[in-house]
């Protein structure tokens, strides 16, 4: 019997996400063994290596489709309403059907050049209900705590599947139970059915593992992460130690947040692992829970579905984002929707002296690296197709004047060509117009920390102004401007050259040469502040950004291969205290 060409096109896609998941597991796999052997350059470019593998199957399977189908066949849509009802028919028994979903959206689009997008030619709606059916796997193991939270840690860390030994579990048990002790609410602590429960996959990321599950009695809750990291002074034994216990939902929060670089975790049931980190974390939006283990296509794709859902509330219209407008983006919002989004304009200010493919190369360059807590993750979109009547006239007005080859009046609707979308956060020059003392004083600590955990990583984010950075609603400071973001090796640091004669420091241009790379630390103070209260502050609180003897110091350090450690917890959570220099936030 013929095959039609609709059922060749649908296996064709199969095949090509086949082979993408098998690879996807490969490499996340392999975290287990780089952790175990302190492999961190091996860490990181497998991270880069993961999210760059979509975009590749992806473009291998749509050559594939080229060679083997007409272009009349590959670009008739009807064909593409009878591969889409194979499709999920072939894909109907998997556990993966989500992401094989999406992955067929991904070629759809491919071949149409994101328009069509129609529920009758690809999965704008999933083909299944998420309840429709759960598989029989274990994704837990648990164990009753019976008085006995030691005991319980012991068996949550002995039994976890590393292929490295604890150097000190005894010590490790201790500090853990003694957490817990003090800390988990008495009713939980002391109930008789309490019990610990983790996920059996262990999530890798950066220098870290991380256990992760939760406490339960007495009708009570509370998550639980327990990262464990290498003891770095044990020489090449390479000994591993519980590094602190979380349990607050607000620390796990920020563990899992949009702001970082995804887990390395084997997930064998995405749907359903993603439904356990819901329970921990109700407020994560369960797009971002897909991203944050690694399927970040799947996770647009849920935004995508939560942004239709939400707008056809039509509880509000998008408006120009508050603040200081961008030289190089405008940038809008839907105030109840907590996003913002970024469109490139046409024309930037004279002192921009770059492409719109320059722009897109930054944006690109922040999703492939590590984000360690400080940048802000973003979804690309192309021809986003909006009601005319979802934007205050003031701002669509402001869209078609800024970015007329990019936006678009088409009858009733609105058609962008190319956006970003990044979660809200307060501006932080706006947020320091408001701050009380304490605030300032501790949001300019948060700032600097920011801009150091950015450069432990290798990223000088080039333009440094306040407005370029925001608050989020855990109050924790994170870059979102990328068009000037470079490598903070390809930055030259240099200290102002004394002036021969007093005459030369009151001339309008600089009496030395600056280079093109040429960054001089000592001038941050005027550039970022311009109260000098809040300049004064920020000096005392970091002194040592100002001074281009730092800024060499981490370049030399990144040069010689070594790998600054940033964990996503408060230094004093941790039980090893100052003793080991690390970054956290």
């Amino acid at each position: 019997m013929k095959v039609s060409p609709a059922y060749r096109i649908a296996a064709t896609i199969l095949h090509g996400f086949d082979e993408y998941r098998s690879r996807f597991k490969q490499i996340t796999s392999d975290a287990r063994r780089r952790f175990a052997e302190a492999a961190w350059r091996d860490a990181q470019q497998a991270s880069a290596a993961r999210i760059n593998l979509y975009d590749v199957k992806v473009e291998q399977t749509l050559s594939r489709l080229r060679r083997s189908f007409e272009n009349e066949e590959l670009t008739h849509c009807e064909n593409w309403r009878e591969a889409k009802q194979h499709y999920a028919e072939l894909i109907d028994q998997r556990l993966d059907y989500e992401l094989a979903e999406t992955y067929f959206n991904s070629l759809f689009c491919s071949i149409f050049h994101h328009r069509h997008i129609r529920n009758d030619w690809m999965f704008v709606y999933s083909s299944r209900s998420h309840a429709a059916r759960r598989s029989d796997i274990e994704l837990t193991r648990r164990r009753p705590v019976e008085g006995d939270w030691k005991g319980a840690l012991y068996w949550a860390l002995n039994e976890a599947p590393l292929d490295t030994l604890f150097d000190d579990l005894e010590r490790d048990t201790d500090l853990g139970s003694g957490f817990l002790n003090t800390h988990l609410p008495e009713a939980l602590r002391d109930a008789p059915d309490a019990q610990i429960e983790l996920l059996e996959s262990v999530f890798y990321r950066n220098k870290g593992a991380y256990l992760v599950g939760r406490l339960s009695g007495a009708d009570l809750q509370v998550p639980l992460v327990l990262p464990i990291v290498h003891d770095e002074f044990q020489g090449d034994e390479r000994g591993v130690r519980l590094d602190t216990v979380i349990i607050e939902p607000v620390e796990i929060s920020i563990i899992f947040s949009f702001t970082r670089a995804y887990f390395q975790v084997d997930v064998a049931v995405p749907g359903e692992f993603v439904g356990y980190l819901q329970q921990l974390m109700p407020d994560k939006p369960e797009g971002e829970l897909y991203s944050a283990i690694g399927f970040f296509k799947h996770g647009k794709t849920e935004f995508f579905r939560a942004l239709n859902h939400h707008m056809a509330k039509r509880q509000d219209r998008f408006i120009i984002a508050p603040g200081v407008r961008g030289m190089v983006m405008a940038v809008f919002v839907l105030p109840s929707y907590r996003i913002v989004f970024k469109i490139i304009k046409d024309r930037f200010d004279p002192s921009k002296a770059m492409s719109h493919e320059n722009v897109r190369e930054k944006y690109r360059l922040v999703k492939r690296h590590d984000r360690v807590g400080r940048m802000a993750d973003t979804q690309e979109f192309s021809n986003f197709i909006a009601r005319k009547d979802h934007f205050d006239p003031e701002c669509l007005a402001e869209l078609l004047e800024v970015a007329p080859s990019t936006v678009e009046l088409r009858d009733d609707k609105v058609l962008i060509k190319h956006c970003y979308t990044e979660r809200m956060m307060m501006p932080l020059n706006l947020y320091l117009e408001q701050s009380e003392e304490q605030e300032t004083r501790a949001v300019l600590k948060d700032y600097g920390n920011a801009i150091k955990q950015m450069a432990a990583a290798n990223i000088f984010p080039g333009d440094m102004l306040l407005k370029n950075f925001g608050v989020t609603r855990h109050g924790r400071v994170v870059f979102y401007d990328y068009d000037e973001i470079c490598y903070l090796t390809q930055c030259n640091f240099r200290r102002i050259p004394e002036a021969r004669y007093p005459e030369q420091e009151m001339m309008d241009e600089p009496w030395y040469s600056v280079g093109p790379n040429d960054i001089f630390p000592e001038e941050f103070g005027p550039f970022l502040f311009a109260d000098i209260k809040l300049r004064r502050l920020f000096l005392d609180l970091h002194p040592e950004l100002f001074e281009a003897e730092y800024w060499q110091g981490l370049q030399n350090a990144i040069k010689a291969g070594q790998v600054i450690d940033v964990y996503p917890y408060r230094n004093k959570q941790r039980f090893a205290g100052d003793d080991q220099a690390v970054l956290t936030y």
